[in-house]
Parts: structure tokens; C-alpha cells; sequence
């Protein structure tokens, strides 16, 4: 009996003991499933002596650096003197920045004089220079003109004209010149720059820059792209491994536009095959002209090429177009190694998000493999865009980046080799209130910032970004990606706090090593749209709820919703091929909370980030 009573009191204290086990895991497994989806720290404790050492050297780092001190240890309430040497290390920096501009602008380096400008404009710092940037980029449009520099002259002089008009006379400068190099379309916008000013425009120049190109005068601007690369081994046989696409040009010293997938066994480090670049002018029975990649933008599929020959016409990137849908245009290249091929569509919709950045034009005109890089031009003859894509499978649907982010992407390509972009490190998506930042990748200015999630982006560098529907998060970029890497911006959130971080290149692959180094938890909001809360599991899988699906996501087109129940049994990122996985296990509320297990799919190359 009392070996009966003995087992049943132990076997109590043993169901006593799971059940406090079981309260323990939920618990554990509750506040586990929370620290996961707490941000990474980003920056450690750092002293004094770190930011002094950038006063000299690298002001906007020091500034920014001073920025998070005061930002993450309230340093003038708890150390006075502390505070007093970050306030004075702080001037000091800003003395530097100031002296470096006006070094600028007196060795007549413009180009770092507007960056420079740009940075002392997000600090709000009045100098006699405050505001010239415009006038930088005209001295320096000048200068290029002068030296026969056309291409970055005018689109020096088309930044100054959108940031304050042209006055009558430089108007008039760049249209004699453009007239002299026959560029019509250039000659166009610069006619139409000095008319709106008043003044007379002599007879001679009015008529060429109010004529029109013909479509046999665009085609010998076009040119066939031809990457030999060797051969490759089929079944036991080699074959020639040849890669088509098209070209035009975009100045008369031979800089031709193409695309980045066209020509990068060049320039891909992770390509170690033979690889050799050429174009050519006419058909197949003319020669082989040899060229070199000069810049490329992966993020855009844009890439500038040259060589040593004068082409018969030049496309201008100044007088460019972006038609409403329903316009008509056409699409020039090398379909199938056609070569001058024509063909004719419209403009199918605007603002679709197939790369990294901004949006392109959806176009019907027919565009085959070989018209990539191609020119699409509209009615007039103005550039629309450039042909990167067309989906086999759907004949017609076809894509083209628009001439407008070309033109932004060039200064980069310009400066020769891969064309860098300013990275913050925010994921946003588009809500009713505006920009919402969903994500701060770790160890980037702004998780060094601790700029917090939730909260929506009001300004950037002063300005209240407006678009229509679908457009807000290419107009964020528009705003950023123009400037270069390492200048101060200005960020003000809906928490009031307005903040001056110093940019960093951005990533090829912007969540590539977020997706390495955070939480599974917590990726699943940048990657998927699918933002998490913690709520009881066990301690061996952590669950949450859905706090909130965001529209048009990979969650929301699966049909995931709010208060959905989930367990998080997988994620696996694949970083070479360019995408990670995401298995859950789901109970639906809509669907009176049946159980289903599914994997999510996301590339790492979000189009939301900035």
C-alpha cells in the first residue's frame, strides 16, 4: 500500500513537473520568439577619440559619427565635459567641411563642390556657397563644353536647368553647340530652355533644333553588340558561344548604351571564361569593330561601352520623353542579329517594379532576343527608354528602362568601372500614410542611427515626396540615388526626430548579408511583407502571429492575412542564385484556422529598399 501511495505521489510530482516544464517553455519560448525579433545592435561603444580621428580626413563620417554619440548616450546630460569635447569635435568637423568646399570650388573641382554642397545643405548650414549648386554644375558644364566634352556637358547643364532654369545666354551657348555636333533632340530642349526666357534665337538655329529625325536617320546611330566568348561543349560538341544585343550612341567620341546582361562576362568577376567585346555597324558581312566597357550599373542593366569610331548620328539623353500609355513608339536593334530593325507599338503601362530601382515602361512593340539595349524612341524622335527584357513566353510583353533614370545613371558610368549608389539600409513599403520603414538592415548608417521601424519617412534632405499610386518608393530613390556615396542626407521621421547620416555604397545584393547575419523572424518582413509578433509556442519553435501582411507582397499573394497563427520551420538562402526560402506553418483565420505548411520564394534584390 505504501508502495502504491509512494508511486502515486510520484507519479503527481511527475505530471506537476511537466506542467511546470510546459509553463516554462511557453514562457521561454515566448520571450525567445520576441528577442528574435529585435534588431541587431549596430553600433558598439565607441569613444571620443574614434570621431576625432575622422575630423580632418573625413568630416561627414565624424559628423555622422557625432550624430549617433549624442543620439545613443545623451552625452551633454550625463558627462559635461564629454559633452563639451563631442560639441567641439563636432564644429570642428564642420569647420573642415566648409573649408573643403570652398577648396572646391577654387581648384574648380565642381562636381565635389555641388557634393559638398549637398552635404552642408542636410546639415542646414548657411555659407556664402549655400544654395550654388546649380551654378557649380554650369561652371562645369561649361568647362566640359569647352573641351569638347558634349555628352557630360549637356547633361551638366539639363541637372542645372531642373534644379534653377537656364538664364537666355547659357541656353543659347548649349544650343549652338548642340546645333554644330548635330544633336537635334538636344538642340530641341535647349531651343525651348532659351525661348521661355525671351530673347532672339537666331533663324538658322531655330530651324534645326524645330526639325525632325527620320527613323533612317536614328538607325545608323544603332549599332549590333557582339560578346564573343568562346565555345561551349553540347552534347559532346563545341559550339560558338556568342552573346546578342544592341547599342546606340550617345556621343561622337563612340560611347554607345547598352546593357549590363549583354556585356558582363566582361566585367563579372565571377566569370572565367574567355570573353571579348566587339560591335557592328552593318550586317553580317561587315567587320568587327572592337570595344570596351567603360561603366556599368547592375542594379539598372545599364552598361556604356566605347569605341574608336565617329558615328553617323548621336541619341541625346537631355530632350527625353516618357510618354502616357497608349502613345505610340518604336524600338530599334538587332532582333535575332536583324540588324536596323524598326518596329513599332505603344506604350503598354508605366511603373512596373522589375529591377532594384525605380520603375520601367511596359511596351507592345515587338522585341525579340538581340534587341536588348536597344533604343525605344516616341513620335518625335526623343529617347523613351532602353529595351533590357522581354518574356518569351508572352509575345509583345516587353520592357524598357526609362531615359530619365539613364540619364541619372550616367555621371556614375561616367566616372569609369562600376557606378556606386548611396544605401541608407531602410526597407519601405507604401502605405495610406506615406513611406513606412518595415526594415532596418544591421550595420548600415541607419541601424547605426537606430532609426526605428514603424515609424514613415516625412522628408528627405527637406523635401515632402508626392507620387501617384505605385510611385512613391522609385520617387524616394530618385530623390537619394542621384547623389554619391559618403554625402550627408537629411532624414526627418514621423517621430519628429530629423536626422544627418552619412550614406555608404550600396550593396549589389542589398539584403544579401541582412539575410546572413538577422533573424529568420525578422527577415520575413523585408523579404516576404510579412511582419511578425510573438505570442506562446514551444521552446524548441518559437511562434507568432501575423501583426500585418503588406499589400501586394509575396505573404498577402499567398493569401496570408492578419492574426494568422505561424510557426517558422525553415529559411534558407540561397546568395549566389540570388533568393532565399521561407517554410512556414500556418493556421488560417479566414479559413476557420486550417493547418497548412507552404514555402515563400523572395529574391534578395529587393525593389523596397533605399
Amino acid at each position: 500500500m505504501a508502495g502504491k501511495v509512494r508511486a502515486g505521489m510520484g507519479g503527481g510530482v511527475f505530471l506537476s513537473l511537466l506542467c511546470f516544464l510546459g509553463l516554462l517553455s511557453g514562457c521561454l519560448s515566448a520571450a525567445q520568439a520576441e528577442k528574435r525579433l529585435m534588431p541587431l545592435k549596430s553600433s558598439g561603444q565607441f569613444r571620443l577619440d574614434d570621431i576625432e580621428e575622422y575630423v580632418s580626413e573625413n568630416p561627414e563620417r565624424a559628423i555622422h559619427l557625432a550624430g549617433i554619440h549624442r543620439r545613443i548616450y545623451g552625452t551633454e546630460v550625463e558627462d559635461p565635459l564629454a559633452g563639451s569635447r563631442l560639441k567641439s569635435l563636432e564644429e570642428a568637423a564642420v569647420r573642415n567641411l566648409i573649408e573643403s568646399q570652398a577648396r572646391a570650388v577654387r581648384e574648380k573641382r565642381w562636381d565635389d563642390a555641388a557634393s559638398l554642397a549637398r552635404s552642408l545643405g542636410a546639415l542646414e548650414i548657411s555659407v556664402e556657397s549655400t544654395g550654388m549648386e546649380p551654378d557649380f554644375l554650369l561652371a562645369d558644364a561649361k568647362e566640359k563644353l569647352s573641351g569638347g566634352n558634349y555628352l557630360e556637358a549637356f547633361l551638366a547643364a539639363l541637372r542645372t536647368h531642373e534644379l534653377r532654369p537656364l538664364e537666355f545666354e547659357d541656353a543659347l551657348v548649349f544650343l549652338e553647340q548642340a546645333v554644330k555636333v548635330k544633336q537635334r533632340r538636344a538642340a530641341a530642349f535647349f531651343f525651348t530652355a532659351a525661348e521661355e526666357r525671351g530673347g532672339t534665337i537666331p533663324e538658322e538655329l531655330r530651324r534645326y533644333a524645330q526639325g525632325r529625325d527620320t527613323a533612317t536617320d536614328m538607325v545608323k546611330g544603332v549599332a549590333t553588340v557582339l560578346v564573343d566568348r568562346g565555345y561551349r561543349i553540347e552534347k559532346g560538341r563545341g559550339l560558338p558561344d556568342w552573346v546578342l544585343g544592341s547599342a546606340f550612341f550617345v556621343d561622337s567620341s563612340g560611347l554607345l548604351i547598352t546593357n549590363y546582361h549583354v556585356i558582363s562576362s566582361e566585367v563579372d568577376p565571377a566569370y572565367e571564361g574567355y570573353s571579348r567585346l566587339y560591335i557592328r555597324l552593318g550586317d553580317a558581312s561587315s567587320p568587327r569593330i572592337p570595344a570596351r566597357v567603360i561603366g556599368w550599373d547592375k542594379a539598372m542593366d545599364l552598361a556604356l561601352i566605347k569605341t574608336e569610331i565617329k558615328p553617323e548620328y548621336v541619341f541625346s539623353l537631355v530632350d527625353r520623353s516618357i510618354p502616357p500609355v497608349g502613345e505610340a513608339i518604336y524600338a530599334i536593334g538587332s532582333p535575332v542579329g536583324l540588324e536596323k530593325t524598326v518596329t513599332s507599338g505603344i506604350v503598354s503601362a508605366l511603373s512596373r517594379r522589375l529591377l532594384q530601382i525605380g520603375d520601367v515602361i511596359q511596351i507592345d512593340a515587338a522585341v525579340n532576343h538581340g534587341n536588348s539595349g536597344g533604343p525605344v524612341v516616341d513620335v518625335e524622335g526623343r529617347l523613351v527608354g532602353i529595351v533590357f527584357a522581354g518574356i518569351e513566353q508572352y509575345q509583345g510583353l516587353n520592357f524598357a528602362v526609362p531615359a530619365e533614370r539613364l540619364a541619372a545613371a550616367l555621371p556614375g558610368m561616367l566616372r569609369g568601372g562600376k557606378a556606386e549608389r548611396p544605401w541608407l539600409g531602410l526597407t519601405i513599403a507604401e502605405t495610406s500614410r506615406g513611406a513606412e520603414i518595415i526594415y532596418v538592415a544591421p550595420f548600415t548608417p541607419a541601424s547605426e542611427y537606430h532609426i526605428p521601424e514603424g515609424t514613415w519617412i516625412t522628408t528627405l534632405n527637406g523635401a515632402e515626396v508626392r507620387a501617384s499610386q505605385g510611385g512613391l518608393i522609385p520617387a524616394f530613390q530618385d530623390l537619394l540615388f542621384p547623389n554619391r556615396p559618403g554625402e550627408l542626407v537629411a532624414i526627418e521621421t514621423s517621430d519628429g526626430i530629423r536626422r544627418v547620416i552619412m550614406t555608404e555604397p550600396r550593396p549589389e545584393v542589398p539584403l544579401a548579408k541582412a539575410a546572413r547575419v538577422d533573424s529568420r523572424e525578422r527577415m520575413a518582413a523585408p523579404l516576404f511583407g510579412l511582419i511578425l509578433a510573438p505570442t506562446a509556442g514551444n521552446i524548441f519553435s518559437p511562434a507568432y502571429i501575423i501583426k500585418r501582411v503588406i499589400r501586394g507582397s509575396i505573404a498577402d499573394e499567398a493569401g496570408l492575412s492578419e492574426q494568422d497563427s505561424v510557426s517558422i520551420r525553415g529559411f534558407k538562402v540561397e546568395e549566389k542564385e540570388g533568393y532565399a526560402l521561407l517554410d512556414i506553418h500556418v493556421k488560417k483565420r479566414r479559413l476557420g484556422y486550417l493547418e497548412t505548411s507552404m514555402r515563400l520564394p523572395a529574391v534578395l534584390d529587393s525593389p523596397d529598399t533605399l
